[in-house]
């Protein structure tokens, strides 16, 4: 044990704990939202734009969601502090329930904006809740595994969730809003029910003292995490889902599908990797997980801007999926780690997830005035070279928190 890790639970003998059951409560909620998210996705800008507004105003929807849910993490990681988990994760449905609902009934381009804005809040409400309540129902040697079923969740369900609204865009603009809106309602009410405290039963612990920032930040390894998690955001969802569109659209005949494949491709070599990263991480440690994720997802993402041709442009763009799907599951386990079972870690998980949303939000920003300015291989290059400045820092400065 390192000074970085914290006293955990003894681990027996040969033998290995499983799942708790409000994991895979937890794991089923995901699906359903990521699912559900997948349906209005796609229509989301179209119908903002339906109210006759400009492209940019269109898109600002988007920005809205992804700007309540920095703004909000502070807040809601002390209201996971003073309230506990369950409750605030509960809550976070709810509003994004509601909120998405309401948009179906918009009758003016303001009122879309702000029910995003809204819906934001409740986001980051439970995605931070559902991480602290992963960090402490669940054994450090599973760690890994638990955050990488969590992971795949959203990511089948965002894979999946895309087709069945394709498949239902005869139904016009609207509906999707009305069924993601129940759906995360029912999330909602099923995760109520089955985690309800039972006498004698398995229930979602109660708040729990809490971990200050400064503690968490006195530990190198967490100065590490917050560095790959800006990278994450910055790379893998910021720059990606923003600069490859473009980039397919200036070099390929058919740019939009190019794209639609290469993200996809992405998404594959990440859910393929997350089946076995997770059971790495917890096996070989949090460190060598992390440092061969920034590594892959570095040098294929630089690499990605000298694809001038389909195939090359989806291998490429797996392997970096790869790299995420590498890195995902063991921040979340080191992270885990730092804050322990015992304590409550609701400002300590918000600090790491703004700095990831700040990359995300940057991103597009530098990575397409650098593609303008310089070319697409150009901007591609400065992904990996923050990958490489991520991975220096990773080796020099995080230690193994894995007892």
């Amino acid at each position: 044990m390192n000074a970085d890790t914290p006293a955990q639970p003894a681990v027996q003998p040969n033998s290995e704990p499983k799942i708790p059951r409000a994991i895979w409560v937890l794991v089923g909620a995901a699906f359903i939202i990521a699912l559900g998210y997948g349906l209005i996705a796609p229509v989301l800008p179209q119908f903002a734009g339906s109210f006759g507004v400009s492209m940019a105003a269109a898109g600002a929807v988007i920005s809205a969601f992804a700007l309540a849910r920095l703004l909000g993490a502070p807040g809601a990681g002390v209201l996971v502090d003073k309230l506990g988990s369950r409750p605030i994760y509960l809550t976070g449905l709810l509003i994004v329930a509601v909120s998405t609902f309401f948009v179906a009934f918009a009758q003016a381009y303001w009122q879309i904006l702000t029910l995003r804005f809204i819906a934001g809040f409740g986001s980051t409400m439970f995605t931070l809740s559902a991480q602290a309540l992963i960090v402490r129902v669940t054994h450090p040697s599973i760690r890994g595994r638990a955050n990488a079923l969590y992971a795949s969740a959203f990511l089948v369900g965002n894979i999946v969730g895309p087709v069945i609204g394709a498949a239902l865009s005869f139904l016009g603009f609207r509906a999707p809003f009305v069924i993601y809106g129940l759906a995360v309602a029912a999330a909602a009410v099923a995760v109520g029910v089955l985690t309800q405290p039972k006498p004698g039963g398995e229930a979602l612990p109660a708040a729990k003292p809490k971990m200050h920032l400064r503690q968490a930040w006195r530990a190198p390894t967490y100065r590490a995490l917050l560095v790959a998690g800006f990278t994450n955001g910055f790379v893998n969802m910021g720059a990606r889902v923003a600069i490859l569109p473009l980039f397919a659209a200036s070099v390929f005949a058919r740019g939009g599908a190019a794209a639609g494949f290469a993200l996809t491709a992405f998404a594959f070599g990440m859910a393929v990797t997350l089946q076995f990263s997770g059971r790495l991480a917890d096996s070989l440690g949090r460190r060598p997980l992390v440092a061969a994720g920034l590594a892959t997802s570095g040098v294929f993402t630089a690499l990605l801007g000298s694809a001038t041709s389909v195939w090359p442009l989806i291998i490429l763009s797996v392997a970096a999926g790869i790299g995420s799907g590498l890195m995902s599951p063991a921040t979340q386990a080191s992270l885990a780690d730092i804050i322990g079972n015992e304590r409550s870690g609701g400002t300590v998980l918000s600090t790491y997830q703004m700095t990831q949303d700040a990359g995300t939000i940057l991103a597009p920003l530098l990575i397409g005035a650098v593609a303008e300015a310089a070319g697409f291989q150009a901007a591609f290059g400065v992904c990996g070279a923050v990958c490489a400045a991520a991975l220096i820092v990773w080796l020099t400065a995080g230690k193994e928190t894995k007892l």
